[in-house]
């Protein structure tokens, strides 16, 4: 198995197909040096900055026009990201990370011993007792994070020598950022039991902290005390801002995660390191996949090619187990000179980081299927497979859906050689017919598409696509004949022998013929991405045009979320916005919510 030579970079090709998923994206120049790390709230827009903006710093310029590749991780949320760029900058030191930011060393969050612990920004040696928590990559992140704890726990920010001399509360009490232990407002037990509660929130458990002020707020409640019960909700919402357990780091031992995925014949591999408990970020592979191989074949054959000229870990975490593992595990140890686990059966923290990894297999898979490169290869495919004099320079395919005849949308996305004319995208809403007929849904929609172009307003397509049989096609031939409409090759896409994908027939309207290109066809390939398209774009409109008239909360989209639970996630949250902001181990926080249904929650609120 030979790894494919990556094509040349392409900034903005690569932007048009990025997640909007928060995570970390590191830069690299064509001798593989690494020129810069940083992260995101939002990949798509961050990293986009780079390449459509018309003007930016010299020094920025000049990186821009080093890179070779963009490599990314997607994380659960901005919290992790953020740690995640702290720990690579700090292990890889990147090139233009030292020369944009200062090379001070990295700022902590410093929580003082005593009675009245201090919490406070530090930076420098850490021998000064107390806990120290940290690092972060910038100091506007420690202050940032301090003044939300300062705020919610009223944790003493002075100096001792100003604490100790002080007669009467300061400024801080006054605006609810102290609890004034200097004059004695507090008792040390009080204090105590705050900077736990602090503590609890910087180390990440947030269980305990978020029902303590969950009851608190309750109790203010039920005492009429509402002012202090917004108050603690303002509270919880904060809390879920910035609260995040941190998938990125604590693994307990050194260890590789890989996870593989494969679609329409191009398979991913993404493999996480992981070394001396913090994580060295990941990095995306797509070797040539052989005929009929699955997931753990792929994974077998890379494992002793990735390891020829690299350390082996003690331990690696394998998204599917090769065949002979032991076998395989014997080979890597002897070559390592030391023991070597494969595991693809973990639990905890392992799991986690394997669930990253397959997440990001799956991105760097659906942005590498989209990239120019491959489409350009899949339209050749399909102008020979067709039999068309040229390259088809437009495709358009159609699709149809509804519940059992309620709320009918037909869908028509247009594609060409750069990939998806979002822009050009079309929905029609059905009406007039008998409901469930789905052949006089695309006769309408049909209809009305290509007599909108017959007046002027765009063009037609080279190849017309029907997810439908010969009845479909029939529908738009019979279309194309009423509006005069010559030129278009039309083709049906009927699904295959037990619905698998890949095996579809394609029925060409100008003959009547039927066509098996088969699942190794790279012209099967392209009519499955846009067919998928033109299905998840009619369901789209379907969902949207069935629950308009709703007036409701996103959540109540989501299956298995009733009234009850939706009460206790906006509760334990703040509102929607935190509910949004929450990450699927967060989520699983609240009572009755379990991961799958801490999964569905996250994806529908989220895309």
């Amino acid at each position: 198995m030979r790894m494919q030579a990556e094509p040349a970079f392409d900034g903005k090709a690569f932007v048009a197909h990025l997640s909007t998923a928060p995570g970390v994206y590191r830069m690299f120049a064509g001798n593989d040096d690494l020129l810069y790390v940083g992260k995101a709230g939002n990949l798509k827009k961050r990293v986009g900055s780079y390449f459509l903006k018309p003007s930016m710093q010299p020094r920025i310029a000049a990186m821009v026009a080093q890179i070779a590749r963009i490599e990314i991780t997607l994380t659960r949320t901005e919290a992790e990201a953020l740690l995640l760029e702290a720990q690579l900058i700090k292990t890889l030191r990147p090139r233009y990370n030292i020369l944009l930011r200062d090379d001070k060393s990295y700022p902590y969050i410093h929580l003082t011993p005593g009675d009245y612990p201090r919490l406070a920004f530090h930076r420098g040696a850490r021998n000064g007792g107390g806990r120290y928590f940290g690092p972060y990559p910038s100091a506007a992140s420690v202050r940032e994070t301090l003044a939300l704890l300062h705020k919610l726990f009223r944790i003493r920010n002075c100096e001792d020598s100003y604490f100790r001399n002080r007669s009467r509360p300061c400024l801080q009490y006054q605006i609810g950022r102290c609890s004034a232990p200097c004059v004695g407002l507090i008792t040390v037990a009080e204090y105590r039991l705050s900077a736990h509660h602090a503590t609890l929130f910087l180390e990440g458990k947030s269980k305990l902290l978020l029902d303590e002020l969950i009851a608190d707020m309750e109790k203010a409640s039920a005492n009429l005390d509402f002012e202090r019960a917004a108050r603690m909700r303002d509270h919880i919402a904060a809390v879920g801002k910035v609260q995040a357990r941190q998938f990125v780091q604590g693994a307990g031992r050194d260890l590789d995660v890989m996870a593989c995925r494969i679609a329409e014949g191009v398979a991913c591999v993404t493999v996480m390191s992981f070394r001396d408990g913090g994580s060295l970020g990941s990095r995306d592979f797509f070797p040539r996949l052989a005929l009929d191989a699955g997931e753990a074949d792929v994974l077998g054959s890379f494992l002793g090619q990735y390891f020829l000229d690299r350390p082996i870990p003690p331990e690696l975490v394998l998204s599917h187990a090769p065949e002979q593992a032991e076998l395989l595990a014997e080979a890597l140890a002897a070559h390592a000179g030391h023991k070597v686990e494969l595991k693809s059966v973990v639990r905890g923290d392992r799991a986690r980081f394997l669930e990253m990894a397959e997440t990001n297999a799956q991105a760097a898979l659906t942005a590498r299927l989209a990239s120019r490169q491959t489409l350009l290869q899949r339209f050749a495919a399909l102008r020979e497979l067709l039999g068309l004099a040229q390259l088809p320079q437009r495709i358009e395919c159609f699709d149809i859906s509804h519940t059992m005849g309620e709320a009918t949308v037909a869908s028509c996305v247009v594609f060409g050689p750069e990939g998806a004319e979002k822009s050009r995208y079309r929905r029609f809403n059905i009406q007039g017919i008998t409901a469930g007929d789905d052949y006089a849904a695309m006769h309408q929609a049909l209809e009305r598409r290509y007599r909108r172009i017959q007046n002027g307003e765009g063009c037609l397509p080279d190849v017309l696509l029907i997810d439908g049989g010969a009845g479909q096609v029939r529908q738009a031939l019979d279309v194309l004949a009423t509006l005069g409409v010559e030129g278009v090759c039309v083709v049906g896409v009927a699904k295959g022998d037990g619905r698998r994908s890949g095996h579809e027939s394609l029925i060409l309207g100008d003959s009547g013929r039927t066509l098996w290109p088969g699942p190794g066809s790279p012209a099967s390939h392209l009519i499955q991405s846009v067919r998928d398209e033109a299905h998840r774009f009619a369901i789209t409109g379907h969902r949207g045009r069935r629950e308009k008239a709703r007036a409701s909360s996103s959540l109540e989209a989501v299956a298995g979320v009733g009234a009850k639970r939706r009460a206790a996630l906006l509760k334990q949250f703040g509102g929607l916005a935190g509910v949004t902001r929450a990450g699927i181990e967060e989520l699983m926080q609240v009572k009755g919510i379990n991961r799958e249904l801490a999964e569905r929650i996250y994806s529908a609120l989220h895309g």
